[in-house]
C-alpha cells in the first residue's frame, strides 16, 4: 500500500480547511465589493451560486461523462445529497447575513468573528448529530466532552480577543481648559519663588 494514499484523506481535509478558511474572507470582501449596503449580500450570494454551478454541476458532469457512468441515481442517495446541498447553500446564505449584520453592528474584522464562531460551532453540531445517528451516546468518554468544551471555548476566545485595527490604547481625552479656573502650574511656580 502506498504510504501517501493512507494520508490522502488528511491532505483533502486540510485542503478543505484552507479553502473554507478563505471562503468567509472572500465572501466578506465580495459582499463589500458590491458597493451596495442594502443588496450587496444578495448580489454576492448570486455569484456564490454561479460558482457552485460551475464547480458542483459542470465539473461533476464532465467527470461522470469521462468515466462513463451508468447515470442511475437511487432515490435515497439523490434526496439526501440534494438536502446536503440545500443545507450548504442555506449555510452560505446565513454566512452572508451574519457578515452583513456584523458590518451593521460595526464589529471589527467581521469575517474573523463570524467564521470563528462558525468553524468552532460546526464541528460540535457535527459530532452531536453523528453520535445521535450512530446511537453512540453510551460510548462517550470525558476527553470527547473536553474536546467539545475546548472547541466552544476556542471559538469564544478567538472571537472575543481577536486583534483589532487602530491604536492598541484608547486615545487620551484632552481636558477642556476653563480660563476662569486657577492655573495649577502658575500657583506651583509662585510657591517655588
Amino acid at each position: 500500500m502506498d504510504p501517501m494514499s493512507s494520508y490522502s484523506w488528511l491532505i483533502f481535509a486540510l485542503g478543505t480547511v484552507l479553502t473554507w478558511g478563505l471562503y468567509g474572507i472572500f465572501l466578506h470582501m465580495g459582499q463589500v465589493g458590491m458597493a451596495d449596503p442594502v443588496n450587496g449580500r444578495y448580489k454576492a450570494f448570486l455569484f456564490v451560486g454561479v460558482a457552485y454551478f460551475l464547480t458542483a454541476v459542470i465539473a461533476p458532469l464532465a467527470i461522470l461523462m469521462f468515466k462513463g457512468t451508468d447515470w442511475s441515481f437511487p432515490a435515497k442517495g439523490l434526496w439526501i445529497s440534494l438536502l446536503a446541498g440545500i443545507l450548504g447553500a442555506i449555510g452560505a446564505f446565513f454566512v452572508l447575513l451574519a457578515l452583513g449584520a456584523a458590518i451593521s453592528a460595526k464589529i471589527q474584522n467581521p469575517a474573523a468573528v463570524v467564521m470563528s464562531i462558525i468553524f468552532a460551532g460546526a464541528p460540535i453540531v457535527n459530532a452531536l448529530i453523528s453520535i445521535t445517528l450512530a446511537n453512540d451516546w453510551g460510548k462517550i468518554r470525558w476527553p470527547f466532552v473536553l474536546g467539545l468544551l475546548m472547541a466552544a471555548g476556542g471559538g469564544y476566545l478567538v472571537t472575543q480577543f481577536k486583534p483589532v485595527h487602530g491604536p492598541a490604547k484608547p486615545a487620551e481625552k484632552v481636558a477642556a481648559v476653563d480660563p476662569a479656573a486657577p492655573d495649577s502650574t502658575s500657583s506651583s511656580e509662585t510657591h517655588r519663588r
